[in-house]
């Protein structure tokens, strides 16, 4: 596993990392979700993503007590707050943020996090008071580091202008081979300011690696034929979209690597990616995903990859 500057921070992750959104807590039973979370340590993954919005604190609370056990200068623990807790409780105001991350330290069993995030941006407070009250988390030693995710790039901008707040060190937006849109802004302001991403959704729910095929019906064992997990695949599995990603089964089968590892290096290649964010079910796709650290695509591999997905690119697809 080789590991990357998270940011202009002193923090050093995996390449891959391992996130908690619709698998542990939630849509995998704990033993195997267990099991993953080991075989990730095994694979010298070191980078653990959740938020306190998955399965309602039921991540936080699941990683909290499979982690215990092992010394916290081991890995990287990230968090996020934004989204409803409560019918009271939503959004980056200084009382939620003050609020959510004890309630996160609480459940992850642990006196700090490596990275606190916004999940997204949020419209009804002020930017002032939400950097205000990061700081102030920054400053008692809950956090280490802020971030963010998906927000654009004159919102990131006009958080880095404001005077004596903690600096944002990450991104973490949606991007894929299939969803480009960070590349229109995001990274570029990112690069400018010592702010890495951290990239959720590398796999595109899982079409990537290939396990859904056009006129098929899904694996019964896959994201999309799950009721707790398929709610937010939609589109991606669309036969224009299936069909599009079969013409990359020619490009991974050449370089003798997955599709899943052909995918994330494919994220990896832009040196602003700290980390590819990776759900596993099971302990095998950890091992499949981790081998993708390290692999170098060249141009003519890259300009194959473009040319097969054409037709199922930004501006084509549905938004």
């Amino acid at each position: 596993m080789k590991y990357r500057q998270l940011g202009d921070s002193d923090v050093q992750v995996s390449e891959i990392a391992l996130g908690s959104w619709l698998t542990f807590g939630n849509g995998v039973d704990s033993k195997k979700a267990a099991a993953c979370i080991d075989q990730a340590f095994d694979c010298g993954i070191n980078f653990i993503d959740t938020a306190n919005v998955y399965a309602l604190g039921g991540a936080e609370s699941f990683l909290g007590e499979t982690l215990a056990n092992r010394r916290r200068e081991d890995y990287v623990l990230a968090t996020k707050l934004y989204f409803p807790m409560s019918d009271t409780d939503r959004g980056l105001s200084a009382q939620q943020v003050y609020k959510q991350i004890d309630a996160s330290l609480s459940r992850l069993r642990t006196d700090y996090v490596d990275l606190y995030q916004c999940h997204r941006y949020d419209e009804e407070t002020p930017l002032e008071e939400t950097m205000e009250a990061l700081t102030r988390v920054v400053e008692a030693g809950k956090a280490r580091y802020i971030g963010f995710s998906e927000w654009r790039a004159e919102q990131i901008q006009a958080a880095l202008d404001l005077p004596g707040v903690a600096k944002f060190v990450s991104s973490q937006p949606q991007y894929s081979m299939l969803w480009r849109e960070p590349e229109e802004g995001v990274i570029g302001v990112s690069e400018a300011n010592g702010i890495s991403q951290i990239v959720w959704s590398p796999l595109a729910q899982g079409v990537l690696t290939g396990k859904y095929r056009p006129g098929e019906a899904p694996p019964k064992d896959s994201r999309a034929a799950s009721d707790a997990m398929g709610g937010f695949i939609g589109w991606l599995v669309s036969e224009p979209i299936l069909e599009a990603v079969e013409r990359l089964r020619p490009i991974a089968a050449d370089l003798e690597i997955s599709m899943a590892q052909l995918a994330l290096a494919w994220v990896l290649r832009i040196d602003n990616v700290a980390a590819a964010i990776i759900g596993a079910s099971r302990p095998e796709q950890v091992i499949d995903n981790a081998g993708a650290s390290g692999i170098m695509l060249d141009d003519e591999t890259l300009t194959r990859i473009d040319e097969a997905l054409a037709d199922a690119l930004p501006g084509t697809m549905p938004r």
